[in-house]
C-alpha cells in the first residue's frame, strides 16, 4: 500500500514539474508581441504655432480736425510717397476761425497802443507831481494786461493757421495703403479720438508674422531661430524666416498663456500680404546621426508574469543618479551620457570615462579616473570646500551635460539679428536702450531616463535601462551601451484568449492592465 502511495506522489510531482517547465519554455506562445528596431538617424525638434502676417511698419493716418471729406487723392493699394496729399478737408469753417483769430490779434494790438499812450502821460504827470502813484500804477497794470492780451491772441491765430493745415491730409511715411476708411462727403469728428483715414504699410517686401506660442513651448524658443510657414493661399510653398523678438508680455486665450513671438520675413516676390493666418514651425533643436526608438517602446509597460526578474536590483546608476555615499568611479562610464550619435564609446572616447568590458559593463581607465578626479577637486574648490555629496553629483552632471551638449544643434543663427528700430528711426521709433532677450534654449537639458523591453529567448521581456535625448513626438533619442541600431524592441504584448476577448497589454496603462493595444505608428 505504501509502495503504491509513493509511486502515486512520485509521478503526480513528475507531471508538475513537466508543465511547471514546459509553461516556461512556452511562456512566449501565451502571448503575441509587436516589435519595433532601434534604428539610426537624425531628430529634429519643432514648435508649432498659429500666427498672422502683417508689415514691419503700418501707419494709421487720421486728422486732428473734424470736418467734412471733400477730396481723396488715395485709394486702396496707392503706392504712395512721405509728404504727398492723400485727401483734404472742408475749410469753410476754418478759414472763417482764421479770421477770426486774426481779428483778435487787431484788437488786441489796438488796446495795447491805447493802454500804452495812457501810461506814458501818467508817467509825466506823476513826475510833475499832478498825478498820484495810485493811478500811474492802474495804467501800468492795464498796458501789461494788453501785452499779454496781444500775446493770446496770436497764440490764436497760429493755432487757426495750424488746424486750417491739418484739413489738408499728407502721407507721413513712404508706403503703400493697404486700406481706406472714409469717403467723400464723409464728415470726421476728432472730439475724443483722432479718427482713421488710411492705413499705410511702410514696406511690403519686408514682412513679419505675429505667432501665439502656449506657455509650456515659448520656453524652447530663442532669438535667431529658423522658423518655416505655410499659407492658404500658397499651400504648396514653404516660406523661410528667423526669430526675431520674443515679447513678455503675456495674453490669455481661453485661459491658457500665450506669448507673442515675431518673426521677420523677406516678401521680395509679394506673394505675401497682410493678414494672411500663417501655420508656423520653429526648428528649436536638432541632432544628427543618433539612435531612436518610437515613444511606444519607452511607454510599454508589460504584464508582470512574462517580465525576467533574475538578476533585477537596484537601477543602473547612470539612470538614476545615486551611487551611495560617494561616486563610484568604478562605473564612470555610465554615469556620463555618451554624446549624440554614439551608441556605445570605447576607451578613446572623450565623452565617456572607462571602457565597454564586452559583458555590458564598464572599467574606468587609470587615466579617466584622475581626470574625474581633477574635476571634482576643482568644483569643490570652486565653492570654497562646502558641497554635499548631493551638491557634488549635481555639479558634475552639470558639467558632463555641458561637455555633451555639443552633438545637438540648437538652431540659433549666429548671424546678427535684423535691427527692425534702426529701420524704424525715420519714424519716430529710435531704439536708445538694449534690448531684453530671454536664455536661449539648451537641448541638452532635455535629457532624461527611460526603459525598453527585449524578449529573450525563453519568452520572457528584461528590460534594458536607457538614457533618453531629443523626442520630435514620434521618436526620442537613447544612449546605451547595450543597444545598437537594428536591435529589436518590444513595443506591445497581446495576450492569446480563448474567449475571443482580444485582451492586450496597452504601453499607456499600468502594468497588468488588459486592454487592446492601439498606438500605429
Amino acid at each position: 500500500m505504501k509502495k503504491n502511495l509513493i509511486i502515486v506522489t512520485v509521478v503526480v510531482l513528475a507531471i508538475a514539474a513537466m508543465g511547471y517547465i514546459g509553461l516556461l519554455k512556452h511562456g512566449s506562445d501565451k502571448y503575441d508581441f509587436r516589435f519595433d528596431k532601434v534604428s539610426s538617424g537624425d531628430l529634429s525638434v519643432y514648435v508649432t504655432a498659429t500666427g498672422t502676417i502683417s508689415a514691419v511698419i503700418s501707419v494709421d493716418v487720421g486728422t486732428q480736425v473734424s470736418g467734412i471729406i471733400t477730396k481723396l487723392y488715395a485709394d486702396f493699394n496707392s503706392i504712395v510717397k512721405e509728404g504727398q496729399v492723400i485727401a483734404q478737408l472742408d475749410t469753410t469753417f476754418l478759414y472763417q476761425s482764421l479770421k477770426d483769430a486774426e481779428a483778435g490779434v487787431y484788437k488786441a494790438q489796438a488796446q495795447l497802443d491805447d493802454s500804452k499812450r495812457n501810461l506814458a502821460r501818467e508817467k509825466i504827470l506823476l513826475d510833475k507831481s499832478l498825478e498820484s502813484q495810485l493811478n500811474y500804477d492802474a495804467a501800468l497794470t492795464t498796458n501789461e494786461s494788453n501785452e499779454a492780451a496781444l500775446k493770446s491772441a496770436r497764440a490764436t491765430l497760429d493755432r487757426a493757421k495750424i488746424d486750417l493745415a491739418y484739413a489738408t491730409i499728407i502721407a507721413p511715411i513712404n508706403g503703400v495703403v493697404v486700406n481706406r476708411a472714409v469717403n467723400v462727403g464723409q464728415t470726421v469728428a476728432s472730439s475724443f479720438s483722432s479718427p482713421t483715414l488710411f492705413t499705410i504699410a511702410n514696406d511690403l517686401q519686408r514682412m513679419q508674422v505675429q505667432t501665439t506660442v502656449d506657455e509650456s513651448d515659448v520656453g524652447m524658443v530663442s532669438i535667431g531661430q529658423q522658423g518655416t510657414f505655410t499659407v492658404d493661399a500658397y499651400p504648396d510653398e514653404t516660406f523661410n524666416g528667423t526669430v526675431s523678438q520674443i515679447r513678455l508680455a503675456p495674453q490669455s486665450i481661453q485661459n491658457v498663456v500665450n506669448y507673442i513671438v515675431v518673426i521677420d520675413v523677406n516678401n521680395d516676390q509679394l506673394k505675401l500680404m497682410p493678414g494672411m493666418t500663417a501655420n508656423v514651425k520653429i526648428l528649436v533643436a536638432s541632432a544628427k546621426n543618433v539612435m531612436k526608438v518610437s515613444n511606444m517602446a519607452l511607454r510599454f509597460q508589460p504584464p508582470a508574469e512574462i517580465v525576467d526578474t533574475t538578476g533585477a536590483g537596484p537601477r543602473n546608476d547612470a539612470l538614476s543618479g545615486r551611487s551611495g555615499g560617494n561616486v563610484d568611479t568604478s562605473r564612470m562610464g555610465q554615469n556620463l551620457p555618451a554624446a549624440p550619435g554614439h551608441a556605445a564609446s570605447g576607451p578613446g572616447d572623450r565623452n565617456q570615462v572607462g571602457q565597454n568590458t564586452g559583458s555590458g559593463k564598464f572599467q574606468a581607465l587609470e587615466g579617466d579616473v584622475k581626470r574625474y578626479q581633477r574635476i571634482k577637486d576643482s568644483i569643490q574648490a570652486a565653492h570654497g570646500g562646502v558641497l554635499s555629496q548631493e551638491e557634488l553629483r549635481a555639479e558634475l552632471r552639470k558639467r558632463f551635460a555641458s561637455q555633451t551638449s555639443s552633438g545637438y544643434t540648437s538652431s540659433v543663427v549666429k548671424t546678427p539679428k535684423p535691427n527692425t528700430s534702426g529701420n524704424a528711426a525715420n519714424f519716430g521709433i529710435i531704439s536708445t536702450f538694449p534690448e531684453y532677450q530671454k536664455s536661449a534654449y539648451v537641448p541638452s537639458h532635455q535629457s532624461g531616463k527611460g526603459r525598453v523591453w527585449i524578449l529573450k529567448s525563453g519568452g520572457s521581456l528584461t528590460q534594458v535601462f536607457v538614457r533618453t535625448g531629443l523626442n520630435d513626438g514620434r521618436y526620442t533619442e537613447i544612449t546605451s551601451p547595450k543597444l545598437k541600431p537594428g536591435d529589436q524592441i518590444v513595443l506591445g504584448a497581446t495576450p492569446h484568449n480563448d474567449s475571443g476577448s482580444g485582451a492586450a497589454s496597452n504601453p499607456l496603462a499600468s502594468q497588468g492592465q488588459g486592454r487592446p493595444m492601439g498606438g500605429l505608428r
